[in-house]
């Protein structure tokens, strides 16, 4: 189980910047504390598993879990759009959660935010759930790509991978790690963790599950692994140890 001290870093003042800004492949990007990363140079925002329609599915399936889930995410989605200007979306997997999802409630919230962002280029790289779900309408104008997909230094995918020239952006595992204070207090958040690149690979970076209603897998530490927490609206990296 991966544990850290929390940082001094964490308590910073409301006027230090909310996200993280890191280098990857040779080129700055930020962690943001919506559990999405932004590449400045190729106006791209990236997220991954966003399990649209999860809700829908349980209740479906006869499991009594609250609504609203797939239009709060939309909305997230389009406040960053907005924010960091995007030219691209690129989803990291996991965009429908099961066949469930693509119902006419989930496919109409979809449409409409869809029709709101006519400009935005949108990539969904196949997930496991996706495989499962089906790819969403052609008609909302979503290219739907294979893993490992090449965009500038990155290779995007899904499952968390090597490879041997560009450094790999992905989700799946939904990471998490532990934080832990100068008593016995623990706590568990969401993170990104960036490996860095060996002399067979260019490393990759994992980004925590975008979508709402989802669990987490603690991260083990490594010696070559950096993990950046977020919480309260912040994204700071954690020391080592």
């Amino acid at each position: 189980m991966t544990s850290a001290s929390l940082p001094a870093s964490a308590t910073a003042p409301a006027t230090a910047p909310t996200f993280a800004t890191t280098v990857l492949a040779g080129t700055a990007v930020h962690l943001l504390p919506d559990r999405a990363l932004w590449w400045p140079a190729g106006r791209t925002l990236f997220v991954a598993d966003v399990h649209l329609g999860k809700t829908d599915t349980f209740r479906a399936r006869g499991l009594p879990v609250p609504s609203g889930t797939t239009r709060d995410n939309l909305a997230r989605l389009s406040a960053l759009v907005a924010a960091q200007g995007a030219q691209r979306l690129v989803v990291l997997g996991d965009f429908l959660h099961a066949a469930e999802a693509q119902s006419p409630a989930v496919l109409a919230s979809l449409a409409a935010w869809r029709a709101a962002h006519a400009a935005l280029e949108v990539v969904l790289v196949r997930g496991n759930h996706d495989s499962h779900a089906g790819d969403p309408p052609a008609e909302l104008g979503i290219a739907i790509v294979d893993e490992p997909w090449p965009c500038g230094p990155f290779a995007c995918c899904h499952h968390p991978q090597r490879h041997a020239s560009l450094h790999v952006l992905a989700g799946h595992v939904h990471p998490a790690m532990v934080l832990r204070g100068t008593g016995r207090d623990a706590l568990r958040l969401p993170c990104f963790v960036v490996e860095a690149a060996r002399a067979a690979d260019a490393g990759f970076t994992l980004l925590p599950a975008f979508g709402e209603f989802t669990g987490g897998q603690t991260m083990p530490s490594g010696p070559q692994r950096r993990f950046f927490a977020l919480g309260g609206g912040r994204v700071w990296p954690v020391p080592a140890g």
